[in-house]
C-alpha cells in the first residue's frame, strides 16, 4: 500500500501572513488539527501549523492571536513525501522524525496530506 491510497487530497491551506486568529477559526470550522502553510514562490517550501504549535505559543508563551502571523510559529519547511512511497516507509519516517503529519508533494507542488491516523486507520482495517 502507498501514501496515495490513504492521503487526504482536499488539503486546507492558509497564507503565512494570516493572523493566528484566522488559523484557529479555520481549524475550528473545518474540525481539523493542522493546516498546510502556502508557499510564496514556486521554489519556496510548504509549512505546517498544528494545534501543538498554537498551544505552545499562545498558552505556554503568552502569545497574542491577533498580533502573531502563521509564519511566526509554523514549521517550515514541512517534511514531505511522494505519493508513491510505501506506507511502511512513510510510517518509519514519521516515527524517526517524531511527527504525526507529512505533506505529499509532486515536483514541489502540493498533492495531499497524510497523517499517522490515516496510516493507523489502514492498519486497523486489517485487524477486523
Amino acid at each position: 500500500m502507498q501514501v496515495k491510497d490513504v492521503m487526504i487530497k482536499d488539503v486546507v491551506t492558509i497564507s503565512p501572513f494570516a493572523k493566528l486568529r484566522e488559523a484557529l477559526s479555520l481549524l475550528k470550522s473545518k474540525n481539523i488539527k493542522s493546516l498546510v502553510v502556502e508557499k510564496q514562490t514556486d521554489s519556496d517550501a510548504y509549512g505546517l501549523i498544528t494545534y501543538t504549535n498554537i498551544l505552545k505559543t499562545v498558552i505556554a508563551e503568552d502569545g497574542d492571536i491577533d498580533l502573531l502571523n502563521v509564519y511566526d510559529i509554523c514549521a517550515k519547511p514541512a517534511l514531505a513525501v511522494g505519493a508513491s512511497l510505501s506506507l511502511k516507509q512513510c510510517a518509519a519516517m514519521m516515527v524517526q522524525q517524531h511527527v504525526k503529519r507529512l505533506v505529499v508533494l509532486k515536483d514541489n507542488e502540493l498533492e495531499g496530506f497524510v497523517t499517522m491516523d490515516d496510516i493507523m486507520g489502514e492498519l486497523l482495517k486489517k485487524v477486523d
